[in-house]
């Protein structure tokens, strides 16, 4: 069975309530992987921090019912639960009703991510997987296989490359 990541969850970093909830259908066909383009932080209380002014940047600014993600994960691969599991995203133009979108914090245009970071979102994937919410032959992508975007970097796309289902 995989190891699941510990998750810190959305009342521990202090999320807003969301306006709205949509559920999907069944398990994720992909995954959208992203990078936030902000500094890369490290430990509780700094990502905590991060994750609260993405999901108000998410809601105020862009309009949007909650944090535009499901998942974000530290450069010391600590892993933020935004919408969560099952949870319909706002990450990726016409491909969220089937995708679970997870962010990476950080901006790896020309920065590596952290071991542990890709550690923990390969858990996160796995986990993903062993309980339902992913299904098995699901399809990895960058968010620029998707969109117009240099997301998640050329950094980040490189190493994503790596990983089991990545298309």
């Amino acid at each position: 069975a995989a190891r699941c990541p510990s998750v810190v969850p959305r009342q521990q970093w202090g999320a807003v309530a969301p306006r709205a909830r949509s559920h999907m259908a069944g398990a994720a066909a992909r995954a959208v992987i992203h990078h936030t383009a902000l500094a890369s932080c490290g430990g509780a209380d700094s990502c905590g921090a991060l994750v609260r002014r993405i999901q108000l940047a998410h809601m105020e600014g862009r309009g949007f019912d909650d944090i535009g993600y499901n998942f974000l994960i530290g450069g010391d691969g600590s892993v933020f639960e935004g919408r969560g599991w099952g949870i319909v995203g706002a990450h990726t133009k016409r491909c969220n009703a089937d995708s679970l979108g997870i962010a990476l914090m950080g901006h790896f245009s020309s920065e590596a991510p952290s071991p542990a970071a890709l550690s923990a979102a390969r858990q996160l994937l796995d986990c993903g997987v062993a309980q339902g919410h992913l299904r098995p032959d699901f399809t990895l992508l960058g968010h620029r296989d998707v969109g117009d975007t240099e997301c998640p970097g050329d950094q980040l796309y490189q190493a994503m490359r790596q990983f089991a289902n990545f298309k």
